[in-house]
């Protein structure tokens, strides 16, 4: 048997939570952790089970073989070249960066090490058996797209964090943060790409508890066409009460619709004329990349953290020479990146902007 990788975590909070856990279940070995202070990263190594809190980055990065970056937005680019730079394969939480041009350099400089981006919805069984049937042409030809992203943990002017600070978390939040999310999984499971989009945003409460004069958007709504010859809407909000974590994509095809819906992810739509139907989540019912993904039968739900920790393993099985089927590179953090710019581009000159592929990028 080999040794368990030594897994590093940069950033302490809610994220770090998720990643220790994800890796824990892939039976890594959890050495060591920074926080934003060196009092602070023992108190998380304590909270977390982590072996050791680390004073600074480069202390961490000599000490393990895999490095989880879940700081804030503009801290990714830095701390994830700077283990790239060390050589060592890194999972970056998204945005890869705030502005293209970084996460440009981070492509290249991932050259030949593998370096990932938690596009965890990818890794619900239901997503992927959705990607089957319509690249399987059961779906027929994609006619039209509807998607959106709500919560509701802005919704009141007191609610506040370091997004909306765009020093801190970049020119884009509601877009970067949850948008990425939604655009990747609808290029993902079409298998087809944007090529050009208008949109609106807006910014519901400039001040804050603890933050005035704020640019980023609460909400941006997304009109699109993708290069199959698809329309979209996408409506990305985190001021929509009631609305937890839903991430909902419906696409319509010329013989069914297929939606799933994130926080019900134990079941799939398909539409149809006549006959629509709901798939459970049942490996024996699955196209074979769903199947491998569930981790329990039918009927005991799986959930994020599952989609999360199924993510960390195919991550972990990349760094030991597998190829795992739609693991979201560095090539797709870009792609979020250009998409989430193209996006910000359109709503400030409030007309249609063209987004061209870059060599580099991947098809979905």
């Amino acid at each position: 048997m080999t040794a368990p990788l030594r897994v590093g975590i940069l950033g302490g909070g809610f994220m770090a939570a998720v990643h220790s856990r994800a890796a824990r279940a892939a039976r890594a070995q959890l050495t060591g952790i920074v926080a934003s202070s060196p009092e602070r990263s023992r108190q998380v190594a304590d909270e977390l089970g982590i072996e050791r809190g680390f004073d600074d980055v480069s202390a961490l990065i000599e000490n393990v073989d895999v490095v989880h970056v879940c700081t804030p937005n503009a801290l990714h680019a830095p701390q994830a070249l700077a283990v790239l730079q060390a050589g060592l394969p890194v999972i970056c939480e998204k945005p890869l960066a705030t502005t293209v041009a970084d996460a440009e350099s981070l492509v290249n400089a991932a050259s030949g090490i593998v370096a990932t981006v938690p596009f965890v919805y990818r890794f619900h069984p239901l997503v992927r058996h959705a990607r089957a049937r319509i690249a399987s042409g059961e779906a027929g030809r994609v006619l039209s797209i509807r998607g959106s992203y709500l919560q509701d943990w802005m919704l009141d002017s007191t609610d506040d964090n370091w997004r909306v600070n765009a020093a801190a978390g970049g020119r884009s939040r509601a877009f970067a943060d949850i948008g990425s999310h939604l655009i990747d999984l609808i290029e993902f499971v079409t298998g087809d790409r944007v090529t050009r989009l208008a949109s609106t945003t807006r910014t519901f409460f400039g001040d804050r508890a603890e933050h005035t004069g704020i640019t980023t958007e609460d909400a941006a709504a997304v009109v699109l066409e993708t290069a199959g010859g698809a329309l979209g809407t996408l409506l990305v909000s985190q001021t929509a009460p009631g609305r937890k974590n839903a991430l909902t994509i419906e696409i319509a095809g010329s013989a069914e619709s297929i939606g799933f819906e994130q926080e019900h992810p134990e079941t799939l739509w398909v539409g149809r004329r006549v006959g629509s139907l709901v798939v459970p989540r049942d490996a024996d019912q699955l196209a074979p990349d769903a199947a491998r993904l569930c981790t329990v039968p039918a009927g005991h739900p799986q959930g994020y953290q599952d989609a999360f920790n199924a993510f960390v393993s195919d991550t972990y099985a990349a760094i030991s020479g597998a190829s795992p089927e739609g693991l979201p590179r560095f090539d797709d953090g870009l792609r979020a990146v250009r998409l989430t710019d193209a996006v910000m581009n359109a709503a400030a000159s409030d007309a249609w902007v063209d987004v061209a592929p870059a060599a580099s990028e991947s098809h979905p």
